[in-house]
């Protein structure tokens, strides 16, 4: 994109445009360099360790026979939770800073100079992830007639409604189901508190949310379009990664390892989020499609790039704008999901928040140790 009279060879830096220059450094070509059996067989690893990842969330809390550790499953949420935060920053927003950024040659062209657009479609994306949010939500109260509780009720009595919005939309730690650390002999939603020792649960409280019931049906269809969005913004990252993948040049030896863990995690984040999502039987399907869905993506994406490997330039003009402005929105779909949809709701606003000092130290470490892990693979990814 840079001026064609433009000469690298003779640049005069007081006089020459800083927009010809940057052009200049950031034009890339096609850097295919072959190995192109390796690059196959990133499309199968990636697939095969990618959908397995996210499958094991979903598996753990809806098929009964397995008996997962309640710290894995813990450990497999809240990772991924830290994930999706990460993701959003450090894989998104700041590659898209590079792409269409005031410092890069799309933000040096035209009307892409006259603003700082990757926050801005950043922003633009987060509160319209928000008004959509806000609107489902409205609507499942409205057709549910759920009954709400009274501010001045709460602080005085302490109680709770029956079927609370905040409470059936969080779908905490123990699943949408009584504290287990509850005491004495209240009943919450017409279950008793268990008298298991708190440390010795497993996942089988949380297989038993599908069904029919209205309380399912609610929790569903408040959290369903959320999850679609969050999906629909990792996909989008998914597919400018495995574009990229299939025709890297000399860096292809050090992304194909990172960017399977990198796919993992992130895999890893889709299905602890939908594990926790109770659907209606007629949609009992949709967990293991939308699973599906994620671990395909990429590989796709990878066959694809591998099919234009010879004249796809992902340096060029047309790509970075293309990239910038699907990770600027993507980015703030993800930092609305991570911070809103994963933290907000289950470790300030849940009412079923464990009280185990210890259960909740550990979700602290996993999400804490998923966002450091994510954020250090951006360092080659």
């Amino acid at each position: 994109m840079a001026d064609a009279d433009f000469n690298p060879q003779s640049v005069d830096l007081d006089t020459a445009d800083p927009r010809d220059i940057i052009c200049y450094l950031n034009a890339g070509g096609n850097e295919y360099n072959g190995r192109l059996g390796v690059r196959v067989s990133a499309l199968f690893v990636i697939m095969i360790v990618s959908t397995a990842v996210t499958f094991f969330p979903v598996l753990a809390t809806r098929v009964r026979r397995l008996r997962i550790p309640l710290y894995v499953y813990l450990f497999a949420r809240y990772f991924g939770a830290g994930v999706i935060i990460a993701t959003a920053f450090i894989h998104l927003l700041d590659p898209a800073y590079e792409e269409i950024g005031p410092a890069s040659c799309v933000g040096m062209t035209g009307g892409w100079a006259q603003y700082s657009w990757p926050p801005a479609l950043a922003l633009t994306s987060a509160m319209l992830i928000f008004l959509l949010d806000f609107l489902a939500e409205y609507y499942v109260d409205r057709k549910f007639k759920l009954a709400h509780v009274e501010v001045e009720d709460t602080i005085t009595t302490g109680h709770h409604a029956t079927h609370s919005h905040q409470g059936l939309h969080s779908a905490d730690q123990d699943g949408a189901i009584p504290p287990l650390a509850a005491k004495g002999d209240q009943q919450v939603n017409g279950r008793a508190p268990s008298d298991k020792p708190s440390d010795d649960y497993d996942v089988e409280e949380l297989k038993g949310l599908d069904g029919d019931s209205e309380k399912v049906a609610f929790g569903f269809q408040s959290q369903i379009a959320a999850f679609l969005i969050l999906e629909f913004g990792v996909l989008f990252h998914s597919v400018i990664i495995g574009l990229n993948l299939g025709v890297a040049g000399d860096e292809f030896s050090t992304l194909y390892p990172v960017l399977v863990f990198h796919q993992s995690f992130e895999g890893l984040g889709i299905g602890a989020r939908l594990s926790v999502i109770p659907f209606p039987r007629r949609f009992k399907w949709m967990p293991w499609a939308l699973c599906l869905a994620y671990g395909l993506t990429t590989p796709i994406a990878i066959a694809i790039g591998l099919g234009v490997r010879t004249t796809y330039n992902s340096g060029s003009f047309t790509a970075n704008v293309v990239s910038g402005v699907l990770d600027s929105i993507s980015a703030g779909i993800l930092i609305y999901t991570g911070f809103v949809e994963m933290i907000a709701r289950d470790f300030l606003f849940n009412p079923y928040r464990t009280q185990d000092k210890k259960r909740l130290a550990f979700m602290l470490v996993s999400l804490y140790l998923g966002t450091a892990i994510m954020a250090l693979l951006g360092k080659w990814a």
